[in-house]
């Protein structure tokens, strides 16, 4: 059978998508493969969130094309979605795969090979490209494949988005939201905890907004909430976390979730996007900067110790010195664990991209905003490092570290990275404590406790 390539870029649930993808196609008979040189099928899977994914993805498959012009090339995911037949005209590949139709990949390639084999003499091109909707795709997102000893797994509980901010197109290619039934996301995570599986991520674009327009609450309890509940019952599971929340669906009960569900990891990553009101009301974020902060003391309160990380973004249209000084002062009072600033790039088919050039930040400025803020970031962050030399931290063990193979690596509660000199078979997969001797680069670096 054909040997298969997938290259993923962009967010977890992008991965998770293609996780779903490659386990089909070893169910069919295929063969997965980590290079594309000797790949028969090579596919991309990428997000439109940012124009430098899009650009990768694009230049990926050039190269593959140059080099050699595997039987069937294609995309898949939300740049496939918004593009859509514009891929095979300009890029020139076999199949162009939307958010809702990952289930369809397998059997659309395979139609492809046996177009091909029966049209080998002649030179019309033959190619697939379906990015129409499809009821109740959120629920084929639902098979593993996981490596040996793996500790942590991804779980998708829902598609789309509703809010429609004005720079993301997120809405327009994964669609509306869509919930997966509790009973069977459940189920999912009890298959994964009986595989070894110790810590579990629940996936949705807006995740704890889950479920919110199929299923009632119960006894004052969000779907969002029952669904940690249940999960938090399965045994062997010892770890929950979610992402990516928004702000509004942080509720009395999200919050007080944090005080009698042990199993919820000490770390939320809350997307504030900007700290000036009038920059928040242009994106269509429906909080201010005020009930923001308000939202991070409290579930500061809720977990004591709790790591709060974030989104923003620097240079969105119209952004004046005084909106980002706001947004650097918000910074300033909240003292993240950790940030991604992002510089505002105009994605096509969105708000924000048809507003007029002349409130346009220069990408000059965008660069220097950019900086400042990273700067102040790490001015708070990384005192905390420094205060952790010397104690001891419990980790997963997530497997060898990918800028030295020679050492293991895992996570903290709170998300933090620790790299460590560990036995595969021993530690792989597997909770423990590490004592920290330093840090670096957002990295802190231990020895295991012996038990």
């Amino acid at each position: 059978m054909p040997r298969v390539y997938i290259k993923t870029y962009g967010c977890q649930m992008n991965e998770r998508d293609t996780e779903q993808v490659s386990q089909m196609f070893v169910d069919r008979g295929y063969t997965m493969t980590s290079t594309d040189e000797d790949a028969d099928v090579v596919l991309i899977n990428t997000c439109s969130v940012r124009d430098q994914a899009e650009q990768k993805a694009v230049g990926k498959m050039g190269m593959v094309r140059r080099r050699r012009i595997p039987l069937v090339t294609g995309f898949m995911g939300c740049m496939a979605q918004s593009r859509g037949s514009e891929l095979v005209d300009k890029v020139k590949v076999d199949l162009v795969v939307g958010t809702q139709k990952y289930h369809r990949v397998v059997e659309y390639v395979d139609e492809i090979i046996r177009a091909k084999e029966q049209r080998q003499m002649d030179e019309e091109r033959f190619s697939i490209v379906d990015i129409d909707e499809e009821e109740a795709s959120q629920n084929t997102i639902r098979d593993h494949t996981l490596k040996e000893r793996q500790g942590a797994a991804f779980v998708s509980i829902m598609q789309g988005c509703n809010m429609k901010c004005t720079f993301c197109i997120v809405p327009y290619t994964r669609g509306g939201e869509r919930g997966r039934p509790i009973a069977d996301i459940v189920e999912e995570v009890r298959r994964l905890a009986d595989q070894g599986v110790k810590e579990v991520t629940l996936l949705g674009q807006i995740v704890n907004l889950y479920g919110r327009h199929e299923f009632p609450a119960v006894n004052g309890k969000s779907p969002f909430v029952q669904l940690l509940e249940a999960v938090h019952e399965i045994p062997g599971i010892q770890r929950i976390r979610f992402t990516s929340p928004h702000p509004i669906g942080y509720k009395k009960d999200l919050i007080e979730a944090f005080t009698y569900l042990p199993k919820l990891a000490e770390h939320v990553h809350l997307p504030v996007q900007s700290g000036s009101d009038e920059i928040l009301k242009k994106m269509h974020r429906p909080y201010s900067s005020a009930k923001f902060m308000d939202l991070v003391e409290r579930i500061r309160a809720a977990r004591p110790g709790i790591a709060v990380t974030t989104d923003v973004i620097v240079g969105f249209p119209g952004e004046t010195e005084k909106h980002y000084l706001e947004t650097w002062d918000m910074f300033d009072r909240i003292k993240f664990d950790n940030a991604y600033v992002f510089r505002y790039s105009k994605r096509r088919g969105t708000p924000a991209a048809e507003m007029p050039d002349e409130i346009q930040v220069s990408e000059q400025e965008k660069e220097r905003r950019n900086q400042d803020l990273l700067a102040l970031v790490n001015a708070h962050a990384y005192p905390r490092y420094e205060e952790l030399i010397g104690q001891r931290v419990e980790i997963l063990c997530e497997g060898p570290s990918k800028t030295n193979e020679a050492r293991l690596t895992g996570r903290t509660r709170t998300n933090r990275i620790v790299v460590f000199e560990g036995n595969p078979d021993r530690h792989i997969g597997e909770i423990f404590d590490v004592n920290i001797t330093h840090w670096a680069n957002f990295t802190l670096f231990g020895d295991p406790v012996l038990t």
